[in-house]
């Protein structure tokens, strides 16, 4: 069977010799050659003419085109489709304009290696197979007998149904060459084995001496990351802790990315309670208005007026009446809410000190006026809808307003919103809804972010429905994500809570992890070889850092069980044996002597050599940071960092095992440095830095 690519060009020749004849004809009838023009007339010259110049036309076109095209025979010859098949599962060729070039490794960045093959095999495909216009999945993944092998071809021979090994063949021929590749394969029935350029490998390992972890181009975006979210006059407890570690560590890896990141926290500052602690606020200080009180148990406060509301039925008339006067922004009790928010922000702020978390609270307060806009809106596009229930065999009208998606997507797990209580009053879909308008319509947010538990999938599921409905929220322009994680189990896997079964307060549980860190390490003798300024900086950056690393390890679906032994532990997958590996490798340089000012003199003179394969080996797991990054953001699982973290600590001590970095004689005095290999701790320290900054743990140089 002729291929496609023979039957184009015969096609085109036979055009040509057409458009010669025609030419011939037309020369000799104007030179008034009549043998030649065989009697014809002045108009079939003039159509002779016109059909002329229009078969010319078509010959340059598809002579162009055979010269842009030209993909490798072997690829084309044993295709199915030919031209004019019948074959249902024929699809018309790709023309050569569609097919993208060949990928750049980026100048100013480093260069994302995987996403640079998958991209370079993509193109292959579409250059061997055009009439394969499906989406591409070209499997690239590490290899043995490489650095990364494409597996391509064992999925696309089922399509096309064709030898593997032939199509294999033909996506290796229209690969075209790329900057990061020494040598391709083919192996087995299709694999095609990818070894890494040298050179490359040796430049961008290098770059991270000269140029730091620079983040892979992207296009920026607008984000809101909602998370952390505690509640007004309630102390932050350790439910509130995951929301905080994973919210502010997904906020940290977007702002590496250069994303413009809005960090919203969305307060729990309005509502019925405030009614009954404004009443119990003028009942104890009744001088509150010129004298302000000194609250310093903000919790045990919240706990009494809520005993008072439960027990004093005219205690509770008048907390009704408060909340009303408060919504109706009268003076006295506005000042009397400010007190307790800003009592309460305070206490909040103590945590996120020592967490190093930054926020930009959004009270539900903020909304009140926005939520009024809401409601109105949907009910006057008739959105809103009032439900009838059926109660003592009566049928009575409900006062709540409902607002329903009419999703078709999974439409039982879509439950509608109460949009206006029975009187009257606002829910928290009024405010979801009204916080989503407010960030998509005002704030022109085009991604967004809500860090809730596991147990707002429901909620998540049905406001996101219905924003959709309301056209707040449009998939094809915005992007929405719920980032949804388990609970904190104790060691005895229940629920965290106190030997007395409250919920553990998460300013003592800091506060037991500087303890039990203090004990470690003065335990290891580190008090006495660091200043008790260094040994207090060590103190917070193992304490806080452990609580976070251990909840970020893990993937956040899944329920974890929080223990201070676990995560203090040297050894392992924690923050504190990080820690500790990262001041090994820092110190290596600095018990040679070497600065690490003059090792950036080094490496700007030429890339680093690279000789031992322990050394290789640790290169090309560095250079993976920019595809693990990128696959971060497709679903913002943290954990896959934590483990090339952890990857980058195993592979370095092979490394510093089986290559000498400094040369000592038996008296310890030095005999030879090995420059390149100090550049490549400086790049693993680098690295290392930045995947712990993006994890919210702070450094330390020495322990």
């Amino acid at each position: 069977m002729e291929s496609q690519l023979d039957q184009i060009t015969k096609h085109c020749e036979n055009l040509e010799r057409a458009a010669d004849e025609l030419s011939s004809r037309v020369t000799a009838l104007a030179e008034g050659q009549a043998a030649a023009t065989d009697g014809i007339s002045d108009a079939e010259y003039v159509t002779l003419l016109v059909h002329n110049k229009k078969l010319k036309y078509r010959a340059q076109i598809l002579q162009k085109g055979i010269a842009e095209y030209s993909p490798p025979k072997s690829a084309l010859s044993d295709l199915p489709n030919s031209v004019g098949s019948t074959s249902s599962s024929a699809a018309p060729a790709k023309s050569a304009s569609r097919v993208p070039p060949l990928p750049e490794v980026p100048k100013d960045s480093m260069c994302a290696i995987l996403q640079h093959l998958e991209a370079v095999f993509e193109r292959a495909v579409r250059v061997a197979f055009p009439q394969h216009t499906a989406p591409v999945n070209t499997q690239i993944q590490l290899s043995k007998m490489a650095d990364y092998q494409c597996n391509v071809a064992m999925a696309l021979a089922k399509i096309l149904r064709q030898n593997p090994r032939v199509v294999g063949q033909a996506v290796l021929d229209a690969a075209g060459t790329s900057p990061l590749i020494a040598n391709m394969q083919l192996s087995g029935s299709g694999f095609i084995n990818i070894t890494l350029s040298t050179g490359f490998i040796r430049e961008q390992v290098t770059r991270l001496v000269t140029h730091g972890v620079t983040p892979p181009p992207l296009n920026k975006r607008k984000v809101a990351v909602d998370f952390s979210s505690p509640n007004i006059a309630k102390e932050m407890h350790v439910g509130h802790l995951r929301s905080t570690i994973i919210g502010d560590s997904i906020c940290r890896l977007l702002e590496f990315l250069g994303h413009d990141v809005l960090r919203i926290n969305h307060l729990g500052d309005w509502g019925t309670q405030f009614g009954m602690l404004i009443a119990h606020l003028q009942d104890r200080f009744p001088n509150y208005l010129k004298t302000p009180p000194a609250i310093s148990d903000l919790q045990g406060f919240y706990k009494e007026s809520k005993k008072r509301f439960d027990e004093d039925e005219q205690f509770k008339v008048r907390a009704y009446k408060a909340v009303v006067q408060l919504q109706g922004h009268d003076p006295d009790h506005i000042n009397g809410w400010t007190m307790i928010c800003d009592i309460s922000k305070r206490e909040f702020n103590k945590v996120y000190e020592r967490l190093d978390v930054k926020l930009s609270p959004y009270g539900e307060s903020f909304y009140q006026s926005r939520m009024e806009a809401i409601v109105a809106d949907l009910e006057q596009r008739g959105l809103l809808e009032q439900a009838r229930i059926q109660e003592d065999e009566t049928d009575r009208k409900d006062d709540r307003k409902f607002m329903y998606s009419n999703t078709v997507e999974e439409p039982q797990t879509v439950m509608p919103l109460i949009m206006v209580k029975s009187d009257g009053g606002f829910t928290y879909d009024t405010s979801d809804m009204a916080c989503i308008r407010y960030r998509t319509q005002e704030l022109d947010v085009d991604w967004l972010i809500y860090v809730t538990d596991a147990g707002q999938l429901q909620h998540f599921k049905s406001f996101r429905a219905a924003a959709a409905r309301a056209g707040y929220f449009n998939s094809a322009t915005t992007r929405m994500d719920h980032v949804m994680f388990g609970v904190v189990l104790g060691e005895d896997r229940k629920k965290f809570k106190t030997r007395s079964g409250d919920t553990v307060r998460l300013v003592e549980l800091l506060e037991e992890g500087l303890v039990r860190a203090e004990a470690i390490l003065k335990e290891k003798g580190r008090d006495e070889a660091l200043s008790q300024q260094e040994f207090d900086h060590v103190k917070e950056a193992v304490a806080y850092g452990c609580i976070k690393y251990a909840d970020l390890c893990h993937d956040r679906t899944r329920d974890y069980v929080f223990s201070f032994d676990r995560m203090l532990d040297f050894k392992g997958n924690t923050a504190a044996y990080l820690l500790y590996a990262l001041t090994r490798i820092c110190s290596i340089a600095r018990t040679a002597g070497v600065s690490s000012g003059s090792l950036l003199t080094e490496a700007r003179k030429e890339p680093m050599q690279l000789e031992h394969e322990k050394e290789w080996k640790l290169a090309r797991t560095l250079l993976k940071l920019p595809d693990v990054i990128l696959k971060l953001t497709e679903d913002l699982y943290l954990h896959p960092l934590c483990e090339f973290l952890y990857e980058v600590s195993t592979v370095f001590s092979e490394f510093y095992d089986n290559c000498y970095c400094v040369e000592k004689d038996k008296d310890g005095n030095i005999t030879k440095i090995h420059t390149s290999r100090l550049l490549l701790c400086e790049a693993t320290a680098t690295v290392f830095k930045q995947c712990l900054a993006i994890l919210g743990i702070k450094t330390v140089e020495r322990m």
